[in-house]
């Protein structure tokens, strides 16, 4: 117990100690705190986005929702999350250039200065801090089910122990103690995720053993709809489509749109996104499933401390307590990333600190207040950790449409846009209390459908024409819209529905097509950057060298070294998306 208290202390350590070391790094003002002063390169913005992105959620429940649904949760989270690497492009970077135009700070602030309207930075503020808070809440709730489980310490204590370690290191470094821990924080999940999916397949004789012993007394968990059957296809279209429409919406991962570098960062993260959902998603929900050799007879919010629970069976002492440390990493890069963000809107949209300012104190206080709401809703859970996190995204997919509004029609009128936030919201508020039928699908769908539809009737009846969108559509954008669209149709494969047949590794063949259909969404990616004038192999090229590529390309590598006129090449412009 000795030894897992010390790997666990250690840790906590360590990720203050970045938080320190940043502080060290860091400028005086609200845009270096809140954004590092816009300077997130490829590597770093990568790392936080998948970082900040894969919560307790992820790593919880994920293996609890592998435990009771089987494979069958992979696609939709791993393709369908993947999917999302397209806001990157499409939303993302007209994003950037927006809020770097126009000094924005926060979501909502952006969103205000797009309309010109003070209502509709507020309700934007709003729907992002009430749906934020419970999302937020999950954090300490897993970290709580973590150490209760492998320390014996008391849940709350838990909670209270990691919340407190967040806010240090957050009002300690700003946003860049927030990207340097979340970056070790992401290689820790990732590597103690394979340390405890090795030794759990280990535990059972091989993965491919392992998967063909819970087949035999568990078929449901290879065949969709899943073992509580659950995922019918109305449920899986909805999944789906969910985390395209509010994953762009959290504001942790909005406000990183905001504080990358340049358009090149945000197109180098699409590209690699999909690859890291599809392999980081893989591990969770495989400790899930063979999970249930293990520890039968798991049933309801138990089963959202399944991972800790098998580290803790198969592995030795010190390195269960490391793999514990994924969970705690996957939480707490979440958590930071989130109390960041609400703060900054705190600061930016409610007391209105929109000039530059030397001394934070007033954001660092609604970084704390924030970090107490989110801990006191912990501690008296209302669901499990998926029951929470589907209620947040709900009612953030409902801002959706306001959102792809905002970026390319210069039209929308604000008053319908408010109109739309308030419809969308009122009816998740009646499908909570389960007072309108959902025709088989998640809620998120239909109030999504008609946030969009008044948004769009009310604008088209009252058009304003003295706005400006942040980017315009292309007719190539349309066709890349197309393909990109034909590609969530093939993850809609119905027809393999019930299909169970064993491929490689005893894993069903619908399985290996959503591995290839991953595979087919980053070659996609990569081809339309390749249309942009960009090969891929330029995105990881840094500017200053990508000038010799070009030289190299152009007048041949020996007539670049051993003399002879050049002639560049004249720079091609950005086209927008």
């Amino acid at each position: 117990m000795l030894v897992k208290a010390a790997v666990i202390v250690g840790y906590l350590a360590v990720v203050t100690a970045v938080g320190l070391l940043a502080r060290r790094r860091s400028s005086v003002g609200a845009e270096d705190f809140f954004l590092a002063n816009r300077s997130l390169g490829p590597v770093l913005l990568l790392l936080t986005m998948a970082a900040t992105n894969f919560s307790a959620f992820t790593v919880l429940g994920f293996a609890g929702m592998g435990y009771r649904v089987g494979w069958a949760y992979y696609p939709i989270m791993a393709f369908g999350t993947g999917f999302m690497a397209l806001s990157f492009l499409f939303l993302g970077v007209p994003i950037r250039a927006a809020a770097q135009r126009l000094g924005a700070v926060s979501p909502a602030e952006l969103i205000g200065l797009r309309f010109k309207s003070p209502a509709l930075r507020i309700a934007f503020l709003v729907v992002m801090v009430v749906f934020t808070l419970p999302y937020l809440a999950i954090q300490p709730m897993g970290a709580g089910y973590a150490l209760e489980r492998l320390l014996g310490i008391p849940y709350q204590f838990g909670a209270v122990l990691v919340t407190a370690v967040v806010v240090g290191y957050v009002l300690l470094g700003g946003l860049r103690g927030v990207v340097w821990t979340d970056a070790l924080q992401g290689f820790l999940m990732l590597g103690a995720l394979v340390v405890i999916f090795v030794g759990v397949a280990g535990a059972l004789g091989g993965f491919a053993t392992a998967n063909r012993l819970v087949y035999a007394r568990h078929f449901r968990l290879f065949v969709r709809p899943g073992g509580d059957g659950m995922l019918v296809p109305k449920i899986w279209f909805s999944y789906m489509l969910l985390w395209l429409l509010c994953d762009p919406l959290f504001p942790q991962l909005f406000q990183r749109f905001m504080a990358a570098k340049d358009d090149r960062s945000l197109r180098v993260t699409a590209l690699l996104y999909p690859l890291v959902c599809g392999g980081l998603f893989f591990l969770p929900i495989g400790i899930g499933v063979m999970a249930r050799r293990i520890l039968p007879g798991l049933e309801g919010a138990a089963t959202d401390a399944v991972l800790v629970m098998a580290a803790d069976a198969v592995l030795p002492g010190w390195l269960a307590a490391l793999a514990i440390a994924a969970g705690l990493a996957g939480l707490m890069s979440t958590m930071d990333s989130q109390l960041l963000t609400l703060g900054s809107m705190v600061s930016r949209d409610l007391l209105r600190r929109d000039r530059p300012v030397r001394r934070l104190w007033p954001e660092r206080l609604a970084v704390i207040g924030l970090a107490v709401a989110g801990l006191a809703l912990a501690l008296r859970p209302v669901g499990t950790i998926l029951e929470i996190a589907t209620e947040t995204f709900t009612g953030l997919a409902v801002l959706f449409p306001l959102l792809v509004a905002a970026v390319y029609w210069p039209r929308a009128n604000p008053w319908a846009g408010l109109a739309s936030i308030v419809t969308g919201e009122a009816l998740v508020v009646l499908y909570h209390f389960k007072l309108l039928p959902a025709f088989g699908f998640l809620p998120a769908i239909p109030a999504v459908a008609a946030s969009a539809l008044v948004l769009v009737g009310g604008s088209l009846l009252w058009p304003r024409r003295d706005l400006e969108a942040f980017a315009r559509v292309s007719r190539a954008g349309l066709a890349w819209g197309g393909v990109f669209g034909l590609l969530f149709l093939l993850s809609l494969d119905f027809w393999n529905w019930r299909q169970s047949m064993p491929l490689w590794a005893n894993l069903p063949g619908w399985l290996w097509h959503s591995f290839g259909l991953i595979l087919a969404l980053f070659f996609a990616v990569a081809l339309h950057l390749r249309t942009r004038g960009r090969s891929a192999a330029e995105f990881f090229i840094r500017p200053s060298r990508r000038d010799l590529f070009r030289k190299l390309r152009h007048v041949g590598f020996k007539r670049y070294f051993y003399g002879g006129a050049y002639h560049p090449e004249p720079k091609d412009d950005e086209p927008s998306e």
